[in-house]
């Protein structure tokens, strides 16, 4: 299966399209990775759609790639007396850890954990910044605040403190539980909620092992700030503008998105855009035009993979918002005049074997008007390192890895296939690589592309080898 675009589609799975056919048309209609959101469903609903989503390999050819998104430590209110109440600002409202149910005057605030951090002055957000509060008293068991603004408080509405790193652990208990079914179903990517410093992605590493890679949403300022660390440890980034748009100011958030896919960009790592991309595809049939802007303006911003939740999770509209990010993504991929992604490297002098093999195949493809460059990469750092040039050609990701074919769907102009061959040699490298572009119909006789991988075949981690082959009609294919 040939996608006409680089940049990847991520789409949520919920009531929506928690069925095998809308999966099944979802997969046709354009989306590369499905999410799985651990913050709503039954783990059994997650279970099933995983072994819907695999059941496609086999029936189009073509691996698949499944991400669990954990909750995270989402803070909390408790419960009201009448469900909800109105705030008055200039009025004190006390968050402490009663049991009681709340009223207009106090409410529980079961995080005892990080009340002596929250001092005088302190902002607390609630329900997405819709109610502002201002810690003007700390005790050891409650915060008497001032209300900033009016506004209803409702039960167990969110909680969101920015400029605080907090100490709470990046898994909670629920998230722990959660990891371990899905690393149990086999989720090719794991996205941790509300990361902070660079050891929250470390942690979570050393708990998962090799089973997933690992990608940090970026949702708190504190991670902004740190977004460098986070970047370097981490395996890939999402740019969680919900909560990022609650802690930070709203025009900053554009700013923040353009720096950090240009972080991501030097780190070579991949980012993913999301948020509210087409939301109002939930309802409609079509986008806002400001909607369209924002997909279009990721795209040429150079990010990996923008990603749908709401719109095809609950909407009612699920492959027809695909079919319209599908579009708008090869729209900009096709505007000559304005979309150039390659970058300068920053320090050409500092590189290693499988730098300067990537650079030259960039080069070699472009003089030589290959139409592939493929990949032999036994872990996916080759093809990744790949995907950081952003080639005018498609790149082909071989591996004899399922788990490495799967979780390279997410990279950046990537065509990502299976080969259980084991190549013994140079020569049988080029043929098993020509002959599963020329089968799947990637290439077609009299092309040529640029081959490269790594001797001793089958060892990660020594990409050191460069051929440029010509695909024919016959059987020797080279």
């Amino acid at each position: 299966m040939k996608r006409n675009r680089k940049a990847k589609i991520l789409a949520t799975l919920g009531p929506s399209s928690s069925d095998k056919k809308t999966i099944d048309d979802l997969f046709k209609a354009g989306c590369d990775v499905f999410r799985l959101n651990f913050s709503h469903g039954d783990i059994e609903v997650h279970r099933k759609n995983f072994e819907t989503i695999r059941s496609l390999e086999e029936k189009y050819n073509h691996s698949t790639c499944i991400l669990a998104d954990l909750q995270g430590p989402k803070l909390r209110v408790g419960l009201f007396k009448n469900t909800k109440e109105n705030l008055v600002k200039g009025e004190k409202f006390t968050l402490d850890l009663s049991s009681e149910l709340g009223d207009n005057k106090r409410v529980n605030f079961p995080h005892a954990e990080i009340y002596e951090f929250l001092t005088p002055n302190s902002i607390l957000l609630v329900n997405d910044g819709r109610i502002r509060l201002q810690v003007i008293e700390q005790n050891s068991d409650n915060l008497i605040t001032e209300i900033l603004n009016d506004a209803e408080i409702s039960n167990n509405k969110g909680v969101n403190i920015p400029d605080v790193i907090l100490p709470i652990d990046a898994l909670t208990n629920k998230d722990k539980s959660d990891l371990m079914k899905a690393l149990d179903m086999g989720v090719d990517w794991v996205a941790l909620s509300f990361v902070q410093q660079a050891e929250d992605i470390q942690k979570l590493k050393k708990i998962i092992g090799n089973k997933a890679l690992v990608m940090a949403k970026i949702e708190k300022p504190s991670a902004v700030k740190n977004i460098d660390d986070i970047v370097n440890v981490a395996d890939g980034i999402m740019i969680a503008r919900g909560d990022l748009g609650v802690e930070m100011p709203t025009e900053q958030v554009p700013i923040a998105q353009k720096n950090i896919i240009r972080r991501c960009r030097h780190f070579g790592k991949p980012v993913v855009v999301a948020t509210q991309m087409l939301e109002s595809m939930i309802d409609n049939l079509v986008p806002t035009r400001a909607e369209a802007s924002d997909v279009a303006n990721a795209i040429y911003d150079g990010t990996d993979a923008v990603m749908l939740s709401g719109e095809s999770a609950v909407g009612s509209h699920p492959i027809e918002v695909v079919n319209t990010m599908n579009n708008i993504i090869e729209t900009v991929e096709n505007d000559k005049n304005n979309y150039d992604l390659r970058i300068e490297e920053d320090n050409v002098d500092d590189v290693d074997n499988t730098d300067a093999i990537t650079l030259a195949a960039y080069s070699i493809a472009k003089k030589s008007n290959a139409k592939a460059i493929i990949t032999f990469s036994v872990s996916g750092r080759t093809t990744r390192r790949m995907a950081r040039e952003r080639a005018p050609v498609q790149i082909v990701g071989l591996s004899p890895k399922i788990d490495t074919t799967r979780r390279m769907q997410l990279y950046w102009g990537v065509n990502s296939c299976y080969s259980n061959e084991d190549a013994q040699n140079a020569q049988e490298m080029v043929k098993i690589a020509c002959t599963i572009v020329k089968n799947k119909k990637l290439v077609e006789p009299g092309d040529s592309v640029v081959i490269s991988a790594g001797v001793p075949f089958g060892s990660a981690g020594t990409t050191n080898l460069l051929r440029l082959a010509e695909i024919i009609a016959d059987k020797d294919l080279t």
